[in-house]
This record gives C-alpha cells, structure tokens and sequence, in this order.
C-alpha cells in the first residue's frame, strides 16, 4: 500500500498543480446561459413528450 501511495503522489501533485490556475479565473456573473443550452434543453422536452405519447398509445 505504501509503494503504491509514493508511486502515485508525483501524478496527484501534477493534477493538483495543473487545477490551480483553472480556479483562478475571473468570470462575469452576469453572462445569460447560450442558445444552445435552451436548445437542448427544448429538444428533450419535446423528445420526453414524444415518448409519453407513443407509450400511451401502446396501452
């Protein structure tokens, strides 16, 4: 177990040193989500409804 930890605390140093910077950005709180998050979002509801539908007609 021991072997194993040292073998791997090189490899989680580097993660750990490469997330940093990701944390450090600065972003505007203010940004509206993008269009194409409202459309896939639309695309599964019409597909979800698409499905109701075709299993109320089965029964």
């Amino acid at each position: 177990m021991k072997s194993i930890l040292l073998k791997s605390l090189p490899l989680i140093a580097f993660f750990v040193i490469m997330a940093i910077p990701m944390f450090a950005q600065k972003s505007d709180p203010n940004v509206p989500i993008d269009g194409g998050l409202s459309l896939l979002l639309a695309s599964g509801a019409a597909y979800g409804v698409k499905k109701l539908k075709n299993k109320r007609k089965e029964k």
